[in-house]
């Protein structure tokens, strides 16, 4: 679950890198020109210590600074251990300086940090990972919600918030990141553990005399309309509705779209809003939601559509709000003339224009023959429907990275910034990235 690209063998992708040198020969209208506006930050290095396989996207401070997770690497880790948290910092006359903040250790440290960071308004990082806290002793298996909190003096120290427990209650094993509300609290999602087992949505609350307090909002029932086994977190509307989607579950079990609100007495209601399945649209969201000002979603399925490779869906309510209606803005195609990306599981931003940007895990110009290496793309609104354009394909070619993260950020200037799973020039542990328009 952490990064199937990993399991790629060598020999296998050797032959997709011979077939896309090929593939480039035969598509140079477009894919040059494209390749020109990527722009690679940083290459991860598990030989010197360094993380490997990027977990999420980045976000950026307001000075510039990039920071995000990998699942595997650091000073415990390695190709399949450990974990790190990572800041980029723009240098003097160009390029980027990493510094690693924190190597998870496993055990009741943690490790396989799942979904990213994000960052409060004193510029301490929240994220999660997905095995290790001090709930499950042996196997320390549940995961944990940490905090990289600046030091005073400098340099960081990682506190734990929360270790999930497999006790019929709490959730455990988060796959996704986290979401603040105005008041502080934190909001996130858990693949499995609840009542069910089948996942949960969950809420931190920090305490007057220090530490947190987690309590389980709704715990996912695969019964035939509830969803199950989140991959994504919560977003949280104007009202303070959170809104998320299951990779799992409704009436075709093939995911669903819910929203849960807090009740005038306490606890929390949930709605589904969308049920997934053949016939239906797409199938199986991976990516968090999004919502713009008029209280319309966002979002993304791995696989359906017209090709079924997947999609880009828009959901919006009816007036009285008993009801959502879905619109397909974009089905993606696997084609003989490698033009589009498939299987889409990122979450959507919008730009200040209107305009859609996200990622699918495989197909773009050197998709021939054999599965292509992902896509940025950009969907643009124009007199009712919307016209995709492919802003970068990936490649494996000893420089570009491939297997984009679900996570992209878009700066003030729509520069563009993500990671990949794996590429890069040095041990194929996956890079940063930006894109300039």
């Amino acid at each position: 679950m952490i990064s199937t690209a990993l399991s790629t063998p060598g020999i296998y992708r050797t032959l997709k890198r011979v077939l896309a040198t090929f593939a480039m020969a035969m598509l140079m209208t477009g894919a040059s020109a494209v390749a020109q506006q990527e722009t690679i930050l940083h290459n991860f290095n598990l030989s010197v210590g360094d993380g490997f396989s990027p977990s999420g996207g980045v976000v950026s401070d307001s000075a510039g600074n990039l920071y995000g997770t990998t699942a595997y690497g650091g000073a415990f880790g390695s190709t399949n251990t450990g974990g790190t948290v990572f800041e980029l910092t723009p240098a003097t006359g160009g390029g980027w300086t990493e510094t690693l903040l924190h190597s998870f250790a496993g055990s009741t440290d943690g490790q396989f940090p799942a979904g990213g960071v994000i960052l409060d308004s004193a510029g301490n990082l929240y994220g999660t990972a997905q095995i290790g806290g001090k709930q499950c002793a042996p196997s320390y298996s549940c995961g944990q919600v940490y905090e990289m909190k600046r030091n005073a003096g400098g340099g960081w120290s990682k506190l734990i918030l929360h270790s999930f427990n497999n006790n019929g209650i709490d959730g455990f094993y988060p796959e996704a990141g986290l979401a603040f509300d105005a008041a502080g609290n934190l909001y996130g999602t858990t693949f499995f553990g609840g009542t069910y087992n089948q996942g949960t949505v969950f809420e931190l609350t920090p305490q007057t005399g220090g530490g947190w307090k987690e309590k389980v909002l709704h715990s996912f029932n695969n019964n035939g309309e509830d969803g199950s086994g989140p991959y994504s977190g919560v977003i949280i509307g104007a009202s303070g509705h959170l809104y998320g989607t299951t990779n799992w579950g409704g009436t075709d079990d093939a995911g669903t779209v819910f929203e849960l609100t807090l009740q005038p007495g306490g606890g929390w209601a949930e709605k589904v809003l969308h049920t997934f399945g053949q016939g239906k649209g797409g199938i199986h969201p991976q990516g968090s939601l999004l919502l713009d000002s008029n209280g319309n979603l966002y979002g993304t399925t791995t696989q359906g559509g017209a090709h079924a490779y997947g999609l880009v869906f828009e959901l919006k309510p009816s007036a009285n709000g008993n009801k959502w209606y879905e619109t397909i803005l974009h089905s993606f195609s696997y084609n003989n003339d490698n033009t589009d990306g498939y299987r889409p599981s990122s979450t959507l931003i919008f730009d200040a224009s209107g305009n859609l940007y996200g990622t699918t895990i495989d197909g773009g110009a050197y998709d021939f023959p054999y599965g292509g290496y992902g896509t940025v793309f950009e969907l643009t609104p124009a007199d009712g429907s919307w016209t995709e354009t492919l802003l970068h394909s990936f490649n494996d070619d000893g420089v570009d990275g491939f297997y984009p993260t679900r996570a992209l950020m878009l700066d003030s200037s729509n520069n563009l910034y993500g990671a990949t799973t794996e590429g890069g020039n040095t041990d194929n542990g996956g890079v940063v990235f930006e894109i300039t328009p």
